[in-house]
């Protein structure tokens, strides 16, 4: 496991300064990754894809726990250093190493059943959204994220935090809160809180039609889905007509709709 003297060293010898930009924020803190990886659930078997391992504290961490990891790592800098720290730190353990972009890349080398990640504040959202769509073995996943993210993916209909992240997530499986991590562990120090969110799916494939229909309904919050769905169904009329096909109140708001009312409404198009 990392040390915070021994992050600092492995960054000042590929001359690393962490960026705002590519949400780099590295724990420093053993006992944090233990808790990550603890709240991920891990069984020994699965093979784990990590999204932005960075310097590799938290891949260490997954790799006391499992034995095959998949890390997507965009900086080349960092991809090109974790070798070195896995055979130091971990000597035997399987990682392979996809050096793309985490929102677009479509192939891994191998089948991923879980995901764990320290996600940038920035994409955590649909970074998520897409290993969802593009990876359906992936059958749990623990992200730590922004407090206020957290709060969205996990939020019930009704509450001030659902929208559209949770109806998304809700539509493959089911999400909770899983702890809340100290702005201290990290260095550099974000600005924000983080918390952990553990997820565990019950659908494989993504519903377009649904999704379009969750984008529309929260595009325009304040307004009732009479008006905030009538571009999706091409009036205001006709979107009254379906939403009381699927027995909804045409004067209820987005935010008041858990994932089978947006399937209805999708299938009652």
């Amino acid at each position: 496991m990392l040390g915070a003297a021994e992050i600092r060293q492995l960054a000042e010898s590929i001359q690393l300064r962490p960026t705002k930009k590519l949400g780099q924020n590295f724990v420093i803190d053993p006992n944090t990754i233990r808790k990550i990886v603890s709240a991920a659930n891990l069984k020994s078997d699965d093979v784990v894809v990590e999204i932005g391992p960075g310097l590799g504290s938290l891949t260490l961490g997954i790799l006391e726990v499992v034995d095959q990891v998949v890390v997507v790592e965009i900086d080349q800098r960092l991809a090109s250093l974790l070798p070195t720290t896995i055979e130091k730190h971990a000597p035997g353990k399987k990682v392979k190493i996809v050096q793309e972009d985490a929102m677009t890349v479509s192939v891994l080398p191998l089948i991923p059943t879980a995901l764990v990640a320290n996600l940038p504040y920035n994409i955590s959202v649909p970074v998520l959204i897409h290993f969802l769509e593009t990876f359906p073995s992936i059958k749990k996943m623990l992200v730590m994220v922004q407090s206020e993210v957290a709060h969205r993916l996990a939020a019930d209909p009704g509450s001030k935090d659902y929208g559209s992240p949770s109806a998304k997530l809700a539509w493959f499986g089911s999400a909770k809160l899983a702890g809340n991590i100290g702005r201290n562990v990290f260095w550099p120090a974000p600005q924000v809180d983080s918390a952990l969110v553990y997820f565990e799916r019950n659908r494989q494939e993504p519903n377009k039609e649904v999704f379009k229909v969750i984008d529309a309904a929260f595009s325009m919050r304040r307004k009732t889905l009479r008006q905030a769905l009538a571009g999706w169904a091409g009036s205001p009329a006709r979107a009254e007509e379906i939403l009381r096909a699927a027995g909804i109140d045409p004067s209820s708001r987005g935010e008041q709709l858990g994932i089978e009312d947006f399937v209805r409404v999708a299938s009652s198009q």
